[in-house]
């Protein structure tokens, strides 16, 4: 695997990919915060050493370098999902190449259904803490160059980051939520029952990404900080019908407000 990690990363740095001080993922329908890059580098993943090719509506599959305000930022448009079919190796190169990239720390987003009664379509919810029923991206042997074998998560979202956005969702008033961020498979939307079992176990949010990339991010010690855009809900009384593009549609909305707490908490790091 860290053969690999090198070779990805010194194709990027290749094409003047160097120092990066942020990471971005970004997920279904929220690839817009990346038009205000500039003075950016645009890769095709179909043209980057060893990287998987994001096959989902809405994940547009480019990596993009540049300056988002005064710090230089890796965004990654697209991300890697299992129900794709994509085995662990294949999950976690993107984020290490990341690391090996140079990035202090790792910013993620995604849509996701609420399950909190309290939610409404359009919040964003600061992600607090989550609960992965993904396969873990860490099974298999274990490379100690990278990470340790057991890492810990009892901080798995940095609490200082969490402070900083309140304070400056707060300044530009947008409201915000904080809540627990629950994963699972896909590629199927939950039935009722299931939005029921997973908010008694405590989610408030639920989505098909992102844990795998925060456990392979704090694995290698970096701080994370992640929203969930609530594009529908899994309330009982308020489920309805949900497609793909209406999660896509719902997500592109919020994606202005997102994209301001983002941006300014980005340069504050």
């Amino acid at each position: 695997m860290l053969e690999k990690i090198k070779e990805t990363v010194e194709f990027l740095k290749s094409k003047g990919i160097k120092d990066p001080d942020a990471g971005i993922i970004l997920g279904t329908g929220l690839g817009g915060l990346t038009t205000k890059i500039e003075n950016r580098i645009e890769i095709d993943y179909s043209a980057i050493p060893n990287f998987p090719l994001s096959t989902v509506e809405g994940h547009a599959g480019k990596l993009i370098y540049g300056d988002l305000g005064n710090r230089k930022i890796v965004a990654l448009k697209g991300r890697f999902h299992y129900y794709e079919g994509y085995g662990t190796e294949q999950i976690s190169l993107p984020v290490r190449v990341l690391k090996y990239l140079g990035i202090r720390g790792l910013f993620l987003s995604n849509a996701a259904g609420g399950v909190n009664p309290d939610f409404q379509i359009g919040d964003i919810m600061i992600i607090s803490d989550h609960i992965n029923l993904l396969p873990n991206p860490l099974i298999g042997k274990n490379d100690d160059r990278i990470g340790p074998r057991f890492p810990d998560m009892g901080k798995a979202y940095d609490k200082t980051l969490i402070d900083k956005a309140k304070i400056i969702a707060e300044k530009n008033g947008i409201k915000v939520q904080k809540g627990v961020y629950l994963s699972t498979t896909g590629p199927t939307f939950e039935t009722p029952a299931e939005y029921k079992y997973f908010r008694i176990i405590g989610a408030d949010s639920v989505g098909m990404s992102t844990t795998p990339e925060v456990i392979l991010a704090r694995h290698m010690g970096l701080p994370c900080f992640a929203v969930s855009i609530i594009t529908d809900l899994g309330v009982e009384g308020k489920i309805e019908y949900t497609t793909h593009e209406l999660v896509q549609r719902e997500a592109e909305k919020a994606e202005a407000r997102m994209t301001v707490i983002m941006t300014e908490l980005i340069n504050s790091f």
